[in-house]
């Protein structure tokens, strides 16, 4: 049973959940639920870490239904997180498969990029700055699903061709042996690199919008704002923190700390340029057909996110039916593959929700949230910045956006605080729910979506290098943040 247990994990990760599983009980009736609630949370943390021993979805599945077994929360309450957070999910099943779709157009687009710029810093700062943009009008996972793409399908190109007997660069050497070695770990170290600029920069574009990430939108719901009145308050904090995320990564890759700085090999570079000409001259009229039929559902993506004309999972799967339908994909099994990628992450976000529901089950936020209400008005906004940025670190940035809004919205109706005061406060939030996050995995759901994809374990992206290559960005964009609420706020 033993060998079986969760795989092909480590024995001692097998026995460290198996302590887990039996400590909880016994913490549950000698140190009370509030205890056992910050250890599970601590526990699904390690899960995530250990993404690349052991999908988080077997692991931290475990823990949750632990967690209802032992009444720390209520399937019910799972379920109303859940449905409340209905569109993220709606978004992953269809959005993704979509994008699937896609991948031809995304990689003869984006492998011209790789190739035409020579500088890393601009090829950074195109990355950070392009995914900020797409996410200010798009959504953030969306974003990160075409970055995934690419960075999967480049791979790919370069796995092809060191798997073949071919030598692109005419060098009398085959290709295989030339990518081989410290060649292929510095390919995987430009790729890390590129792939953490831009799904930060989904983060700093998120952050701008009324429409970038899913506790915005709740948010501008309960002040009223629409999509100009939104990016209006939060100007005065969130452009000042996109630009010092630009020089950020122009620091980053000048001076090539924090796992920054790898460019694409020279070899890699000319044998991927001679391929792509090949592929280019070879293409057939019915790929070249292909590409125009992903061409057009490109622009009708974008229009249709940009105007919001459905809901993100509506235009997803439109985005199936026209492309399949014109390109002649009609075969279930060829349909299939297009949801791998998404649904297996899909069922985590859901076990994901089963610990935040036990978070507002157990009232473990409240007592931040009483004790910033009782400060004086001027020193509430730091105060919530901090206090969000601080917990959305270890959880979920939606859920403690929505528990922290909710609680300002109820003083706000009963008379404890003003307008302007419910205004800057519901700004502190938003800000310090979106920017402090990018420090885990488990803040931002496109950071954990990354950690979890199939480009993870190609590129030796583990938990550890996420969180130490995201450090210097969590260091500027949160005191960034924190200056702009204390001195605009």
């Amino acid at each position: 049973m033993l060998k079986n247990f969760l795989g092909s994990s480590p024995v001692w990760f097998k026995y460290t959940i198996v302590f887990f599983l039996i400590f909880n009980v016994f913490s549950l009736y000698i140190l009370g639920p509030t205890l056992t609630a910050w250890f599970f949370i601590a526990e699904f943390i390690f899960t995530l870490a250990m993404a690349l021993k052991c999908y988080p979805l077997q692991s931290g599945g475990l823990l949750a239904i632990e967690i209802l077994v032992l009444r720390l929360t209520s399937p019910e309450a799972a379920k109303v997180e859940v449905i409340q957070n209905f569109e993220v999910i709606f978004l992953l099943m269809f959005m993704v498969a979509g994008i699937y779709f896609m991948k031809p157009l995304l990689m003869y687009i984006f492998s011209k990029v790789f190739i035409k710029v020579k500088s890393k810093v601009i090829l950074s700062l195109l990355f950070l700055t392009l995914s900020a943009v797409l996410s200010a009008f798009l959504d953030a996972l969306t974003v990160t699903a075409v970055l995934i793409s690419v960075a999967v399908g480049f791979y790919g190109i370069y796995h092809k061709i060191q798997s073949a007997d071919t030598d692109y660069n005419a060098s009398g050497i085959l290709d295989r042996k030339e990518l081989s070695g410290e060649t292929l770990e510095e390919f995987r170290a430009f790729l890390r690199s590129l792939i953490m600029h831009g799904v930060v920069g989904t983060a700093l574009g998120g952050v701008c919008t009324l429409v970038g990430e899913p506790q915005n939108l709740l948010i501008g719901e309960k002040m009223g704002w629409d999509f100009v009145a939104f990016f209006v308050h939060m100007a005065p904090i969130t452009l000042p923190v996109l630009v010092a995320g630009m020089f950020t990564t122009i620091f980053l890759e000048t001076t090539k700390t924090f796992g920054f700085g790898r460019k694409l090999p020279r070899p890699a570079r000319t044998i991927i340029e001679n391929y792509t000409l090949e592929k280019d001259r070879n293409r057939t009229p019915s790929q070249k057909y292909g590409l125009i039929i992903q061409a057009i559902s490109a622009v009708f993506l974008i229009f249709g996110l940009a105007f919001h004309i459905a809901p993100v999972g509506f235009i997803g799967l439109g985005l199936i039916v026209i492309q399949t339908a014109f390109m002649g994909i009609v075969e279930e099994h060829s349909l299939g593959k297009a949801f791998e990628e998404a649904l297996p992450f899909t069922g985590l976000i859901v076990v994901f929700f089963v610990i935040v529901a036990m978070i507002h089950d157990q009232h473990l936020f409240h007592p931040i949230i009483n004790w910033a209400l009782s400060l004086e008005p001027d020193h509430q906004p730091v105060v919530f910045y901090v206090a969000n940025g601080v917990l959305s670190m270890i959880s979920d940035n939606v859920f403690v956006a929505t528990v922290y809004i909710g609680e300002v919205k109820n003083a706000f109706d009963a008379g404890q605080i003003s307008a302007d005061q419910f205004r800057r406060l519901a700004i502190a939030i938003n800000t310090g729910t979106n920017l402090p996050s990018v420090a885990t995995p488990n803040g931002q759901a496109a950071f954990l979506f990354l950690l979890t994809s199939s480009l993870a374990p190609l590129i030796n992206l583990s938990y550890g290098k996420m969180v130490k290559m995201a450090l210097p960005y969590t260091i500027v964009l949160s005191i960034i943040g924190y200056l702009g609420v204390l001195f605009f706020l």
